[in-house]
């Protein structure tokens, strides 16, 4: 309906009491249209009902209801965008649509979960519409003027789509739809085949399984579609497997006369409306595509198989050619009992069955507790607590006493030892893993990218710091992992700090900052002195200039591994700050900067030089660097110059403020 609100045109998609319930296959989720992503669908007639609320991510202004909707399904085979477009027959009406991803949920679900929405557009205008690169956005809700192309939606492979096409427009004027424009292919390329075909007890009843789904209406009533050999012997009557209530199966059921103990085959030829089997895209099963199935003779299905066993086994899978019915197993696991290397007891037995399943294939025994222990066993079927052994689809009870044989292995464990033996440049690890328990299996992971498959590696290092090391060892049948952190902590580096710049007849103190164990230190100091102290204090001589002392700084750790580092340092022949009251800065090489001298101590520093008119000329922390006598790239002129000093005094920690004047000289 149209409501108009303050001169402005509102569409709005209204759910309205009293819903008129969709019955025709294609008009619930659960009954939609297959979709061949190659053909034009055509919708000649849409039935008015519909009117159940549809959530939406984004579009919550008003209500949105599937109005006289179809759904279509399909299935992504290729990912990338969906395009597609929707024509109405009847250009002015007003077409709507909603894509969701139902992969691994209900049909239904499309009404209460939100999250499968994925693309929309609900605009309230008459004419073509669909997911185009026109559009601009996922999703366009209802309104005047909305855009009718949204973005194209972006498909993942192997998932499973619905699409509702809403009718808002109350006739029954129909559309097509055409699946074009992206790059996501949702056509099945793979020919429909026969797959398997099984018969009933009784032998009249041919039950066949398809590789994937076709259409119902290329199944003719009669089955004229196959024949079986030997004999060309005729189907009486094919029934297709939910096509009551949809457009497509994958499962059929062939009625004939019974047929005696014997191995045939289910072939397939065009039938009397002139195709085999057509799927979606209107492929069809090729002609003379047979399948082979066995009639067997009443008698007691046996034991077949057992599903391999697991490591730890708690629950034994027992695999059976003809289905078991669910009824004749014990729950309590008295059909059976297990006997061999030691006891093992039995605490549960089921078929998997529910919901209306009445038969299964599969049977599981459950233990009361995991076989940890190698042993090699039986598993014997008995006449249960409830008066038998197991019965078959057919009603044929398997023989008591009948049993399968399987074998369980050690469980195995992962732990290992190992050996350190260090060295100066390389440090090498012996691992050992005592094997046992049918272990035969070995892989290391043992960091700086080394690995090794043997049992007991030996492994060299070069790096000296914690390794990684990880061992998953195997039997075949059972596996175990065991993490460690291997130290190796004999890493050895010389190393120290101490002020650049030293004052003479002034004791410095170098700190050691070297790593290693059980060190000992050998102190070198550039003048002929030396200690063994971890931090000696040293008092260098003044020079006349300033001189430049190498120190050596060598550790030995307790291995006897050595590292040596050097450092140079340089010593002054005084440590008396002092602002000199003349500079000429003429590139002769002397006097040629303006700056604090000699201030080694002073921590913190900053100086500055200004003009007479106060302009900050000159700014520096480093008391190594000086002032040039320019200001930004020009030479300033012969003149007095102001500068201030501030630092801190390393001894005393206390700030001091030096002024004075400077003449420039050119």
């Amino acid at each position: 309906m149209k409501i108009l609100f303050s001169g402005l045109l509102f569409w709005i998609h209204l759910s309205v009491s009293g819903q008129i319930i969709c019955t025709a296959p294609g008009q619930n989720p659960q009954t939609a249209f297959p979709v061949c992503g190659t053909s034009t669908f055509t919708q000649t007639s849409v039935p008015l009902c519909g009117g159940k609320p549809v959530p939406s991510p984004t579009c919550n202004s008003y209500p949105l209801t599937d109005i006289n909707p179809f759904w279509y399904k399909f299935t992504c085979y290729q990912p990338g965008t969906l395009g597609f477009n929707i024509t109405p027959n009847t250009n002015s009406e007003d077409y709507d649509w909603q894509l969701f991803d139902i992969t691994n949920h209900l049909p239904t679900e499309v009404y209460n979960n939100v999250s499968l929405s994925i693309a929309s557009n609900w605009s309230g205008e008459g004419g073509q519409t669909g997911a185009s690169s026109a559009g601009s956005q996922y999703f366009v809700c209802e309104g005047a003027g909305k855009p009718l192309w949204s973005k194209m939606p972006a498909l993942i492979q192997a998932h499973e789509y619905l699409l509702l096409v809403s009718h808002f427009t109350q006739t029954q004027s129909g559309y097509s739809i055409n699946f074009s424009g992206g790059t996501a292919i949702i056509t099945d390329s793979i020919s429909p085949q026969l797959f398997q075909a099984k018969a009933s007890c009784s032998g009249d009843i041919i039950h066949v399984k398809l590789n994937k789904k076709v259409k119902c209406n290329s199944l003719t009533p009669t089955g004229s579609e196959f024949y079986i050999l030997p004999g060309n012997l005729q189907i009486l009557k094919a029934t297709a497997v939910g096509c009551a209530t949809g457009f497509d199966t994958d499962s059929i059921d062939l009625q004939m006369t019974s047929l005696l103990p014997g191995t045939y085959s289910l072939v397939s030829r065009p039938g009397s409306d002139g195709n085999t089997l057509l799927d979606y895209c209107d492929q069809p099963i090729a002609v003379n595509d047979k399948v082979n199935f066995e009639i067997y003779p009443l008698v007691p299905t046996p034991m077949d198989s057992l599903a391999p066993v697991t490591c730890k086994p708690n629950l034994l899978r027992l695999v059976f050619r003809k289905p078991i019915l669910c009824s004749s197993i014990a729950a309590n696991g008295s059909d059976f009992q297990v006997t061999g290397s030691y006891q093992v007891a039995i605490a549960t037995a089921n078929g998997g069955c529910s919901g209306s399943a009445i038969s299964t294939n599969e049977i599981f025994v459950s233990l009361t507790q995991p076989i940890f222990k190698k042993g090699t066993f039986n598993i014997t079927l008995n006449k249960g607590t409830d008066g038998n052994t197991l019965l078959d689809e057919c009603g044929k009870e398997t023989p008591a006493g009948s049993f399968l044989v399987f074998s369980a292995m050690d469980t195995v464990n992962a732990d290992f030892t190992f050996k350190k033996s260090y060295g100066c440049t390389e440090d090498t690890v012996y691992f050992l893993h005592p094997g046992g328990n049918g272990v035969n299996k070995w892989f290391w992971t043992l960091d700086e990218n080394k690995t090794s498959l043997q049992q007991s590696p030996i492994v060299q290092y070069q790096i000296f710091n914690n390794k990684k090391v990880q061992l998953i060892v195997s039997n075949g049948t059972c596996a175990d992992t065991t993490n460690q952190l291997i130290r190796l902590d004999n890493f050895l580096k010389a190393d120290f700090t101490g002020f650049e710049d030293v004052c003479p007849k002034e004791p410095t103190v170098f700190t050691s900052t070297a790593q290693g164990i059980g060190i000992k230190h050998i102190w070198d100091f550039g003048d002929g002195n030396t200690s063994f102290l971890p931090s000696p204090s040293h008092t260098y001589a003044a020079p006349t200039s300033t001189l430049p002392r190498v120190v050596t700084y060598s550790v030995t750790d307790s291995f006897g591994c050595t590292s040596k580092t050097q450092k140079t340092i340089k010593v002054y022949s005084s440590c008396y700050l002092a602002v000199p009251s003349g500079f000429t800065p003429n590139h002769d090489g002397l006097n040629d900067y303006f700056g604090p001298l000699n201030a080694i101590k002073a921590e913190q520093l900053d100086f500055r030089v200004f003009n007479r008119w106060g302009q900050l000329l000159y700014h520096t922390n480093n008391w190594k660097q000086g002032w040039d006598g320019n200001y930004k790239g020009r030479p300033q002129n012969t003149d007095v110059y102001v500068w201030i000093l501030t630092y801190v005094e390393r001894s005393s920690g206390k700030q001091r403020i030096m002024k004075g004047t400077v003449g420039l000289i050119r």
